[in-house]
């Protein structure tokens, strides 16, 4: 058992972010399809937003700029990239007073 917990916490972060960074490029890429075709079902922005906040920010980011989706809207331009700021500075703050550790 304690190998199962240990497992979890040492690779749970990475297969976390795999799965979000693939919900965020998903999303994405369904957004754009639906812009084009159908129009009814589109993702709503605080859905994208908040994808983008739970971890997906990065992968959301690069997938607007590869597909050319959102990329005329500020509200994706300066607040994703505020979003992976925000995680990069609470990523700093959690290692620099030792909140958590990395061996």
């Amino acid at each position: 058992m304690d190998k199962i917990i240990a497992f979890a916490t040492e690779y749970g972060v990475i297969f976390y972010l795999i799965f979000i960074s693939s919900l965020a490029f998903v999303v994405t890429v369904y957004d754009k399809i639906a812009s084009k075709r159908l129009t009814e079902y589109r993702t709503r922005e605080r859905t994208l937003l908040l994808v983008s906040a739970l971890g997906g920010s990065v992968a959301m980011m690069a997938t607007m700029l590869l597909i050319r989706h959102k990329t005329r809207h500020t509200k994706f331009m300066i607040g994703i990239p505020l979003i992976i700021l925000l995680q990069v500075a609470a990523i700093w703050a959690l290692l620099h007073f030792d909140v958590i550790n990395v061996v």
